[in-house]
């Protein structure tokens, strides 16, 4: 067997020596290399992966090697066997499940997927950078769906490297309560190892260039002071997540590293503590320790006891156990078009079995689909398999209706998994074919597009005949517009991008829409009478039929908020949607004959249109968070710019030569902002932006927008 491919022997490991893990970070933090390392080291390729050679497992796409960044989550299944005889899990081989996520702001998406369908996630940190600002996002949506984790400050041999202020960083800006396992030997030029404080060891990598054997020494005499106080910090921390061990060490005994190391398991499974490892994973130094530490505290599916959602007929809470004696749950996280397969859908099996052929229910759109083929995947490899179970990562063929968030189950036993939430898109742009033969192309080529990506919308201007998309930035948009060319040979012209406006309301109002047609024979006719009330910036939109004693019979109702809907989309300022509301329906009429659907629906736009005229509306735009790194002399120049561009300047850092400057920045102004950097300061100084919220445009900007989308309304 090539070492590259999966060992399907030892696919039917014990649940428990199962591990499902992420590796997440802000864009450069080294994560596709620390994963290139990790299947290195534990046999998955013969040959350590390099960015800068664009020869890496995990980076497959031809726009990731040529960019050098990840653009899509990857996948893939490697073994490993923890050696230490005080393991905690003892020194059996373990499974695990690895997701290299992207780090770029623009693929949030698949961040998001990713951490929904996982047990523990590594979170990697920059020692010279500490902790970014992509960093905090990954960590609040990690937070968001509860997933234990440990960190990897990597990057110990970078010039700037701090390890213990990259340890105070996760306290201040992450909130996290981070427990130092390993402890970096020297810094920058002469970082050559680490010292595992729980078991007094020094590990150090010399000679080998892959890193793969390392020795165990003595600890240096010139740090036996130092670790020693990181290890009295470590024992008193693991002590008092257990009260067993409090009261040993509360009586002057220290806890056996055994006792030690499975309390440190139970912490992290119940988040109260973040282990915390260090290393160079370029320079091939500190990955092994690392390695341990994910099969010895990240939980498995079994420690993860059950899953929780809702039955679908009675809307009550149901739990499934994650065992394969269950009925089968399972939720489709990624979806994504295969060249050869054709389109697979990802699918986290939370309880039961799934086999190959066999049909499943799509509870959440209430349709069997069947299932033609199984494959278990290796980054862009494949490899078939007949049968799959609960806490596996699968990829599956056949299915036509599953979209990301579905979840699938056993059609008699039905439950609803939580979904997954996803950001709205902040930019678009306008597209169309180059030729005749692409038109057809371009429409399925999109469609395909958006199926894989949640936060990649489409958009038909039917005044213009334009085909819109909108994406979670410039670099998503651009990459989508390449994938199109390269995947499905259509060749498109796109215009400038343009900001995704919104508008809103400022005061409440009320209004009418009366429509009535007659025409010879039955006529139309649809009366409704609606208040609409402005709502807490990015609540979004929210309906209430307060209709009494039949003003509007109950089969009408729907119709008028499907017309209030349409309305919305088209605001009644500058034709962009409309956000942030609540819309009451309290009265109107009907006649018995006249009345229909299609008129109530039309009744329904006309009272929106007319009432937000009426309730002062504003036009709102997506302000970034920005955050700019700029050698100390430049930053003078770089806070006049910003200031320039209506930014709102948030504090500066200090981060050894360089200043952080944090600013909130509309998206509108930042046009072009990479190259105007550039020029500022010499090519020295770098940014990061992701979308914050919305607010109101001032007025000035505001009249030049709605007056150049020829869309000028009357307030009133």
């Amino acid at each position: 067997m090539a070492a590259g491919d999966i060992k399907t022997t030892n696919r039917d490991v014990p649940l428990d020596r199962v591990r499902n893990i992420g590796i997440i970070a802000h864009i450069d933090a080294g994560k596709t290399t620390t994963t290139e390392r990790i299947l290195f080291y534990t046999g998955k390729s013969y040959k350590i992966g390099d960015i800068d050679e664009g020869d890496t497992q995990m980076d497959w796409m031809a726009q990731e090697r040529e960019r050098g960044i990840t653009i899509v989550s990857a996948a893939t299944t490697t073994f490993w066997t923890v050696t230490d005889p005080n393991s905690p899990v003892g020194n059996e081989s373990f499974r695990v499940n690895i997701i290299d996520t992207p780090g770029h702001v623009d693929f949030t998406a698949e961040v998001e997927r990713s951490l929904r369908v996982l047990d523990g996630a590594v979170t990697v940190l920059d020692a010279e950078e500490t902790v970014q600002s992509q960093t905090e996002t990954v960590w609040r949506q990690a937070d968001k769906y509860k997933v234990p984790r440990i960190i990897f400050v990597n990057k110990n041999d970078k010039l700037g490297a701090n390890f213990e202020g990259t340890v105070k960083a996760i306290i201040e800006r992450l909130g996290a309560n981070p427990a130092v396992m390993a402890y970096p030997i020297g810094a920058e030029q002469s970082f050559r190892g680490v010292v595992l404080l729980l078991e007094k060891k020094a590990l150090i990598w010399q000679g080998d260039e892959t890193g793969a054997k390392f020795t165990e020494e003595e600890i240096p005499t010139d740090m036996a002071e130092v670790v020693e106080k990181w290890r009295a910090k470590l024992i008193e921390q693991i002590c008092e997540t257990d009260d067993t061990l409090l009261e040993k060490f509360l009586a002057g005994e220290e806890p056996t590293v055994p006792e030690l190391k499975a309390a440190m398991r139970r912490a992290v499974i119940a988040y109260k503590l973040v282990p915390v490892y260090a290393g160079a994973s370029l320079r091939n130094k500190g990955v092994q320790p690392m390695l341990d530490a994910i099969v010895e505290y990240l939980p498995s599916p079994v420690d993860i006891d059950h899953v929780k959602g809702v039955a679908p007929t009675t809307g009550e809470t149901v739990f499934r156990k994650t065992v394969v004696e269950e009925p089968f749950s399972g939720l489709a996280f990624k979806i994504q078009t295969d060249p050869h397969v054709g389109r697979l859908t990802y699918v986290r099996i939370y309880s039961g079995k799934l086999s190959a052929g066999q049909s499943v229910w799509n509870a959440s759109k209430q349709k069997e689909e069947r299932i033609s083929r199984m494959l278990l995947m290796h980054a862009n490899k494949r490899e078939e398999i007949d049968a799959a179970y609960a806490g596996e990562i699968v990829a599956l063929v056949g299915l036509k209706e599953a979209t990301t968030g579905n979840t699938l189950s056993d059609r008699s036993h039905p439950i609803i998994l939580e979904s997954i939430t996803f950001p709205e898109p902040v930019i678009s742009l306008a597209i169309e074919p180059k030729t005749k033969s692409d038109q057809e192309k371009m429409g399925y080529a999109l469609n395909k597009l958006s199926d894989e990506d949640p936060t990649f919308k489409i958009k038909t201007n039917h005044e213009t005949g334009q085909t819109i998309i909108s994406g979670m930035g410039e670099l998503h948009l651009e990459i989508i517009v390449d994938r199109m060319k390269r995947e499905f040979s259509v060749e498109a012209d796109t215009g400038a991008p343009q900001v995704a406006y919104k508008e809103t309301i400022k005061k409440m109002a009320e209004g009418e829409g009366k429509y009535i047609r007659q025409s010879g024979g039955r006529g139309q006719y649809g009366h409704c009478y609606i208040r609409i009330e402005p709502q807490t910036r990015g609540v979004g939109y929210e309906f209430v039929d307060a209709i009494k004693s039949g003003a509007i019979p109950n089969e009408f109702i729907p119709a008028v908020e499907k017309g209030v809907r349409e309305a919305m989309e088209n605001g009644v300022l500058a034709g962009f949607p409309t956000v942030d509301m609540k819309v009451t329906l309290y009265d109107g009429t009907y006649h018995d004959v006249d009345s229909s659907e299609m008129a109530f629906k039309i009744a329904g736009s006309m009272a929106f249109q007319h009432t937000a005229k009426i309730a002062d509306p504003v036009l709102i735009e997506p302000v970034m968070k920005v955050e700019v790194s700029t050698p100390n002399q430049f930053m003078g120049d770089v806070i006049g710019d910003l200031s320039s561009k209506r930014a709102q300047i948030l504090g500066t850092d200090k981060r050894g030569h360089l200043t952080i400057i944090n600013a909130y920045v509309p998206l509108a102004e930042l046009s072009g902002y990479a190259t105007k950097l550039r020029s500022l300061t010499q090519g020295r100084a770098s940014y990061y932006m992701e979308p914050s919220h919305y607010e109101e445009v001032p007025r000035n900007i505001a009249e030049g927008i709605i007056a150049k989308s020829g869309k000028m309304a009357a307030n009133g």
